[in-house]
């Protein structure tokens, strides 16, 4: 886990263990499907933000700062009252992203293979009639969320999650996820969200996503 050194208010050298990661390529990677105004201001802005507010809610808690993401969320439920909210909604920001932007390159028409493949075909039926469900959560999200693919006792489930929870709250680990919060989307589709929810299969890295799937097994 890298850190960042910063100045706090009182002048003081403070260690913030989370940054941003790289967004790995170019904002306009993912066009026309995702525009690069959209994928600027979703990792530069958005994600900074969560990365600067959990590291905020983290000043005062040394015996937290050395957690990873993962080991953080998995303990939400016992954390402090003062900072729980924040960490949920910035930690999970956090994680969320991280994973989003790992999952994604220009793949149009991409399908999975192998045995994530299979195991979809075992508990949706079909790939074409997963991607249906899984859009109709997308669709049916009240509000600002995230839909994932996680893996639960070996089957994999379509869950949807309000606003920057994740399943890492769970202790799952999510296989694939899609950010349904208008700020991934508004640019290019408006309020448009099952035509986001449709052309995003188009920038979905399968390969990653089956190691995400192969990781959980």
């Amino acid at each position: 886990m890298e850190t960042k050194t910063a100045t706090t208010n009182k002048n003081q050298s403070a260690t913030y263990p989370f940054e941003l990661p790289p967004l790995g390529y170019a904002f306009d990677a993912l066009a026309p499907f995702i525009d690069a105004e959209t994928m600027e201001l979703h990792h530069d802005k958005h994600h900074q933000a969560y990365v600067d507010k959990l590291n905020d809610a983290l000043k005062d808690q040394e015996d937290l700062q050395n957690l990873t993401i993962e080991e953080l969320l998995a303990k939400v439920d016992s954390l402090p009252d003062a900072i729980k909210s924040a960490i949920c909604n910035n930690g999970g920001g956090h994680a969320n992203h991280s994973m989003f932007w790992t999952i994604m390159k220009k793949n149009e028409n991409g399908k999975p293979s192998g045995a994530l493949a299979e195991a979809i075909d075992r508990d949706f039926g079909s790939f074409e009639d997963f991607k249906t469900k899984f859009n109709d959560a997308g669709v049916k999200q009240f509000g600002s969320g995230w839909v994932f693919l996680i893996a639960n006792n070996g089957k994999l489930e379509i869950k949807s999650m309000p606003n920057q929870d994740t399943p890492l709250m769970q202790k799952v680990t999510p296989i694939l996820g899609n950010d349904v919060w208008e700020h991934a989307y508004y640019v290019t589709y408006r309020n448009r969200r099952p035509e986001y929810l449709k052309a995003w299969w188009n920038v979905v890295d399968w390969d990653k996503v089956s190691e995400r799937f192969e990781a959980v097994q």
